[in-house]
């Protein structure tokens, strides 16, 4: 038998933009909504508006699990997981160090991907769930 499905909507980048936009339209909507991003002071407003908000480091793997625990304490499991953290840098590919496009796939692709393994769990012995990517352009 499946667990009651959570609603609960784990949104990651929030600090500003479409992260920050989506959090606030499903809150005013009345979902459960845990905001995140690296900075809490960059949170408050989200707060504000009923939103749960939490540091997260999408390039931590002990920041996205404990998150994603917070969540599951709290409702059973992420309902739904909007992947929106990340950053775009410009430039030609030849002058990025190296270490800079490591840091941008980290956060852009690996990050997104363990927080996607780390909820699939809830999400089946619920027998629903959302991911929901947000695309990052890689390079300029």
């Amino acid at each position: 038998m499946a667990m009651p499905r959570s609603r609960a909507v784990l949104v990651t980048g929030c600090s500003s933009g479409i992260g920050r936009a989506t959090a606030a339209l499903l809150a005013r909507a009345g979902w459960p909504v845990y905001a995140t991003a690296r900075r809490f002071g960059a949170l408050s407003e989200l707060r504000d508006l009923g939103c749960r908000p939490l540091v997260l480091d999408v390039t931590d793997d002990a920041s996205m699990t404990a998150v994603v625990h917070a969540v599951e304490r709290d409702h059973g499991a992420v309902g739904v997981l909007i992947n929106n953290a990340g950053f775009s840098q410009t430039g030609a590919v030849e002058t990025v160090p190296m270490a800079q496009a490591r840091r941008q796939f980290d956060a852009n692709f690996f990050g997104p991907a363990r927080l996607s393994q780390l909820v699939m769990a809830g999400m089946r012995a619920q027998g629903w769930g959302k991911v929901v990517n947000s695309a990052r352009w890689a390079g300029g």
